[in-house]
């Protein structure tokens, strides 16, 4: 029986999904909706050296960053249960 998962397929679904979410984060944080700004404020915290903000610049800058924030922890999570299972 194989086990094994695609940790390509799965590194990139996990980089759009949280490249999708860091985008959100920042737009609910520019609108004001509640309990977005804490968020925001800690990819801020994170990201903010490399050029993250809270704004529309951020909006994009966020996206890639959580794209391979994403593709990394994804693909590695992965593989890490692709040896395991061998």
């Amino acid at each position: 029986m194989n086990n094994k998962l695609n940790a390509s397929k799965f590194a990139l679904a996990g980089g759009i999904w949280l490249g999708f979410y860091y985008m959100l984060t920042t737009i609910g944080a520019m609108i004001g909706l509640p309990g977005f700004h804490p968020l925001a404020e800690l990819l801020t915290q994170f990201y903010g050296p490399y050029g993250y903000s809270i704004s529309g610049l951020g909006v994009i800058v966020g996206g890639l960053y959580g794209f391979v924030d994403g593709f990394i922890c994804i693909g590695l999570l992965i593989w890490i249960y692709n040896k395991l299972m061998k």
